[in-house]
């Protein structure tokens, strides 16, 4: 009960004051990603704005937790810091690497589909921890303070398209640097009578960038609906003005926060490690 109280206190400290003003329900509000620091180069924006300060933190966190697990006094007999460090490693290594990388790779990519795992674990989590990195203000003796809100960067498109972006890139140098050009783009067409052709390559070559969509829109439809059900389910106190309502919404609020936080957020971060892992593998050993 102690935990459950927790929760909903930090779930309380994470409203929005603009999203749930009375009788109002906007948690859309959460992503407009206002700059904090300008940085315009022409058309090209490279503000700071909430998701750029949420990366960063989560950048930091993924190499001391690295540092931390994996590096500092390693013993004979693992203690329970080191053998949460050796588990990711292990999870990473067998789960991830293994099963989509040839073995000829592993030594080149495992290093970054476990960074990838862990990193992508980390912005998750930390989505779900009420932090005071928030638009909004409260003002305390004249000082304008950041409310605690609860924001995932992975639930914002450019970011999760980026990272998938990055996998795309990764997979198709990949492929033509161990096949050259010409083997690795003829893998792209099936063995098929060659009257079809022209409808199937369109649809292989389509079948590509699909990967590019589905890898960052699943990872940022999960991390954005978990987050708007939260926010949901607590706003029904705002719109209807009926504080009995949180009998029914806080319950509800709290059980999907903890259905994120437990199950979620690895989930999605180990998907979107393995199949970084399986597209790149794929090119490097093509089927056809």
């Amino acid at each position: 009960m102690k935990r459950v109280a927790v929760i909903v206190a930090g779930l309380a400290l994470a409203l929005p004051a603009d999203a749930f003003a009375k009788g109002q329900f906007h948690p859309e509000e959460e992503w407009n990603l206002r700059d904090w620091v300008p940085i315009h180069l022409g058309s090209l924006n490279l503000s700071i704005n909430k998701a750029v300060v949420y990366l960063l933190l989560a950048a930091v966190v993924t190499m001391a937790l690295g540092i931390v697990l994996m590096r500092v006094r390693l013993k004979p007999t693992p203690d329970r810091r080191q053998t949460v460090g050796e588990t990711i490693y292990e999870v990473a290594q067998t789960q991830v690497a293994e099963q989509g990388l040839p073995t000829k790779a592993i030594g080149r990519w495992f290093p970054y589909v476990a960074s990838l795992m862990l990193f992508i674990w980390v912005v998750n989590m930390i989505g779900f921890v009420p932090l005071p990195i928030s638009d909004e203000k409260f003002h305390v003796a004249g000082l304008a303070i950041p409310t605690f809100a609860i924001f995932a960067a992975t639930s914002t498109l450019s970011v999760t398209i980026t990272l998938a972006l990055l996998t795309f890139v990764f997979t198709h140098y990949e492929g033509i640097r161990w096949n050259g050009p010409v083997k690795y783009f003829k893998s792209w067409i099936p063995d098929v009578p060659k009257a079809i052709l022209p409808l199937i390559v369109p649809l292989e070559i389509l079948g590509q960038f699909m990967r590019l969509i589905s890898l960052s829109v699943r990872l940022y439809a999960n991390m954005l609906a978990g987050h708007m059900l939260i926010l949901t389910f607590i706003g029904l106190i705002f719109v209807l003005e009926n504080v009995a309502v949180a009998v029914f919404g806080l319950p509800f609020a709290t059980i999907f926060y903890l259905f994120e936080v437990i199950i979620v957020v690895t989930i999605q971060a180990f998907i979107f490690a393995a199949l970084s892992a399986i597209y790149i593998g794929s090119a490097i050993e093509p089927e056809h």
